[in-house]
């Protein structure tokens, strides 16, 4: 197996740079060898976030892809392929699904489903690390995290249209202020993975199983950036009757959505039905009725466009 040098960003006094990244001469990272190794680099911390969308190169590593998070601890290769319940599964750290070894300056997975793959790993600042794998030319960009430190609401909003995956069905547990409108009669609310520009609605009564929900209505959905909050999106709903709903969009938790009407200046709460678990590439619960699910969901990049909060009188 060719091998290839761990790239090391260390300060002279050991600290990490944490804004750049510098590829030392052997002879520097020979000196240093001793003093840090990747074992130490990539169980220093209990989480690694996968910052998908920061991904370059043209190739896929699929059990990365279907990663929030990723965890590199005793020879145990763990994984969050759930937003829900993540912080909780696994003592946060998610489920096992392979194991790892470090090795002559690589980190080498052995995943339960995907099989092996080797990595280059990159450190780009205190708790920034890059693997690279060279056979398929694509880099994953990771961020480091203890698990009484991890940065939830940056997971949720930067992953929102796979969060809202990751229920079955949404259904509408409580509408306040507003004037009436066409919206008042929806009941559910259900976004696919096929892709993430689906959605279904249902008018059909609070409680009906989920498996049974009649999906009246199907159109587009577009979830924007909202400039200056990191916390808040706009949530488009684009009917394929003609009808066009609009909404802030805010996580209460990973089982609670709330949706303002910007026309009507309703505010919806709704609460997950069915949870999906994704597991080592495979889904495992039971799909409702009329809606399609890809079995072993991953991720895509997602490019948003940014709007300006509306002002509200």
């Amino acid at each position: 197996m060719k091998s290839i040098k761990l790239l090391l960003t260390i300060l002279i006094t050991g600290t990490f740079f944490s804004s750049c990244t510098t590829v030392f001469n052997d002879g520097f990272h020979d000196s240093f060898q001793n003093q840090i190794s990747l074992e130490e680099i990539v169980s220093g911390y209990d989480l690694w976030y996968v910052d998908y969308h920061r991904t370059t190169g043209n190739g896929d590593i699929p059990y990365v892809s279907k990663a929030f998070t990723l965890s590199f601890l005793n020879g145990t290769l763990y994984a969050n392929n759930n937003i829900v319940d993540i912080g909780r599964t696994g003592n946060g750290l998610g489920i096992d699904v392979g194991t790892y070894n470090t090795f002559n300056g690589l980190l080498e997975t052995n995943h339960d489903i995907d099989g092996v793959n080797d990595f280059e790993v990159t450190v780009l600042s205190n708790n920034e690390i890059r693997l690279y794998n060279y056979r398929q030319n694509v880099n994953y960009y990771l961020i480091g995290y203890q698990v009484n430190e991890f940065d939830y609401d940056k997971l949720f909003y930067e992953n929102i249209e796979y969060f809202l995956q990751e229920y079955i069905a949404w259904e509408k547990i409580d509408t306040q202020g507003g004037t009436p409108n066409a919206f008042d009669d929806e009941n559910y609310l259900a976004f696919t993975p096929e892709n993430i520009t689906t959605f279904y609605s249902s008018q059909d009564s609070f409680g009906t199983q989920v498996d049974y929900i009649n999906w009246n209505y199907l159109g587009g959905y577009e979830i924007f950036d909202v400039n200056g909050f990191e916390d808040l999106k706009i949530l488009t709903l684009n009917y394929d009757s003609g009808d066009i709903e609009e909404f802030e969009l805010s996580v209460i938790n990973d089982g609670r959505i709330r949706l303002f009407n910007l026309n009507s200046e309703t505010t919806y709460d709704f609460s997950g039905r069915g949870f999906v678990q994704y597991l080592k590439g495979e889904k495992t619960k039971k799909q409702a009725k009329d809606i399609v699910r890809n079995e072993g969901r991953k991720r895509t990049k997602v490019i948003r466009k940014v709007k300006n909060r509306r002002n509200l009188k």
